[in-house]
């Protein structure tokens, strides 16, 4: 029974607690949290690790007032249960549920949205600088992990700050550990922090605090009391475990960052995942690769786990290269070593890759560097939500000059594209999404034509031309219906560059054409398609199937898809309306 948590509604109830109440409450919160993200998942592991922090961050400021920022936001759980958001957790990162991570549309107590990493201290400079061309007086909180801090974007800023005199306090929330192991000089550097009077962050013109352990109340409030007591930017250095309160969490936090479903009590993880995906496809191709060609080198922004990319670099740990959460650098690194004989594979998520793309423009395709970009997440994600929908990509990065953009349907293609990519002398994107993959068996590698499209029926009626995993899904489709014979479907691995000869053969036989894909419609492979058919003079009807021109929230990929009407049934109904 939360006897404590389930009273609080808003921290100036939290507030009025007595301090000797506050453990049990970080236990019963703990509790409160494992109960529900082993029936609704989510990021546990972090969330554990900042209960007692959260807690004295609530009790001891006056927030909302006070600004407060999490950085990254898997570790905002327990900020949402404290600040109203206790009876609608067990929505979390479901369809009109709340969101899984800090989101300014939800609450005044999220100041900032931080679904990726790093952004907090360059926010949390912005709004003090703000405060103090505006006269007001309050405090500065962002709270940042030992993973993101080494990121160049919060070193720009912290730059910033030290030449600053706000009133900032940025808490580093140092567990070792982002959602793989932390990576990099810094990561040992952190490690010797404790009692030096000068380190990097004083050299920075900041103020230093610590180190602390960051799960003992009376330390922490007393380095918040020293904070106050201490003019303008100051950084705490406080020690956490990531997991902590839940045994297996500690033990494995890689494992139990974000778990699944699971059960509390034995720590069972539910093993429902039986179909193939994607990354499972990625991770075995790759291997094979790397033990075939000496050259190739995969990097990856500290997504080792997510990307598939274990076993490669335990098999290949001098050519598969986490560099940490720096997106800008991992694409310039790729260039750089494409400069110099090798081949390298720059393993990113989508949303991650728009991070680095002044990189992929300047530092790599105007050079015409054969960078290969492993772009996974392409598409809908799920339950991260808008933060994390890959539905930009096609369309940044079809603008661009030299590169190579292509999209797989199925385990064959996918395969073929990856390893036809090692022998291309220009950028070249592979894009492909967090889904089950269509299995082709096939031992053999097959290196295809740049450009070349595929033609899978060759109806009479009506043309449709596709990429990616809806082509399998709309084949699928046509088979079921039997409509074969009516609906001639095209699909197109390579989305640049375009199948020009194969686009104006149809454009003379079909009056009707219809485009699908699973990204942003403006500027995508529809508007691709209709831009060359418009060159040619084409009189028919064009009509574009994609994702809106808006921010998509959270909810499972089905029902994303039963959202924007790409759903199956959608998806036949359409056909059916034109025919």
């Amino acid at each position: 029974m939360n006897n404590i948590l389930s009273k609080i509604s808003h921290p100036k109830q939290l507030r009025a607690l007595d301090t000797t109440q506050l453990t049990a409450l970080a236990y019963e919160m703990r509790e409160f949290i494992l109960d529900t993200l082993s029936v609704k998942p989510g990021h546990l592991g972090a969330s554990l690790g900042v209960v007692e922090l959260t807690i004295a961050l609530h009790y001891y400021y006056n927030t909302p007032e006070d600004l407060l920022i999490w950085d990254v936001g898997h570790q905002s759980y327990p900020h949402k249960i404290l600040t109203g958001r206790q009876q609608l957790f067990d929505s979390l990162r479901q369809k009109n549920g709340i969101s899984g991570f800090p989101s300014r549309t939800e609450s005044e107590f999220d100041t900032f949205g931080t679904g990726h990493s790093s952004t907090s201290v360059s926010a949390i400079v912005g709004m003090a600088t703000a405060d103090k061309i505006n006269q007001i007086n309050r405090k500065h909180i962002a709270i940042i992990g030992d993973a993101s801090i080494t990121s160049g974007m919060s070193l720009e800023a912290l730059n910033h700050l030290g030449s600053t005199d706000l009133d900032v306090l940025i808490i580093l929330n140092d567990n070792n550990i982002g959602i793989d192991d932390s990576v990099g000089g810094l990561k040992k550097y952190f490690k010797s922090l404790e009692n030096q009077t000068e380190n990097i962050f004083t050299n920075f013109g900041l103020n230093f605090i610590g180190t602390i352990y960051g799960h003992n109340f009376e330390e922490l409030f007393s380095a918040f009391d020293k904070a106050n007591s201490i003019k303008g930017p100051k950084v705490l250095h406080i020690k956490t475990i990531k997991g902590k309160g839940y045994d297996l969490a500690e033990i494995d936090q890689v494992k139990w960052h974000a778990p699944g479903l699971f059960n509390k009590l034995t720590g069972e993880i539910s093993q429902s995942k039986s179909s193939t995906t994607y990354q499972d496809i990625f991770g075995e191709t790759l291997l094979d690769l790397l033990k075939n060609n000496s050259k190739i080198v995969a990097i990856t922004p500290a997504m080792l786990t997510g990307s598939s990319l274990i076993k490669s670099r335990n098999q290949f740990s001098d050519r598969v290269i986490d560099v940490g959460i720096a997106e800008q650098h991992a694409v310039t690194f790729a260039a750089g070593l494409a400069t110099q004989n090798t081949i390298p594979y720059c393993v990113i998520y989508s949303t991650f890759l728009q991070r680095a793309y002044d990189q992929v423009i300047h530092d790599v395709a105007l050079q015409n560097l054969p960078v290969v970009f492993c772009i996974d997440r392409a598409g809908f994600v799920g339950t991260d939500g808008a933060t994390h929908h890959g539905i930009f990509d096609i369309s940044f990065l079809r603008e661009v000059p030299n590169m190579i953009v292509s999209s797989p349907r199925n385990e064959k293609d996918f395969r073929n594209l990856l390893y036809t990519a090692q022998f291309t002398k220009q950028p070249f994107a592979i894009r492909y999404p967090k889904n089950e993959i269509p299995l082709i068996p096939d031992s053999t590698y097959e290196k295809i034509e740049i450009g070349k499209s595929e033609i899978i029926f060759e109806g009479n009626k009506l043309a449709i031309l596709s990429t990616g995993l809806i082509s399998s899904r709309i084949e699928k489709i046509i088979n079921q219906n039997n409509l074969q014979d009516k609906i001639a479907l095209i699909n197109f691995p390579f989305i640049k560059p375009l199948d020009e000869s194969r686009l104006k053969a149809i454009s003379l036989k079909y009056d009707t054409i219809l485009t699908f894909e699973d990204g942003i419609k403006k500027g995508g492979f529809g508007s691709a398609v209709l831009e060359f058919l418009n060159s040619i003079h084409y009189k028919g009807n064009t009509t574009i199937n994609g994702y809106p021109d808006e921010f998509i929230e959270h909810a499972s990929i089905k029902e994303l898809e039963e959202m924007v009407g790409l759903d199956d049934l959608s998806i036949l109904q359409m056909i059916l309306n034109y025919l």
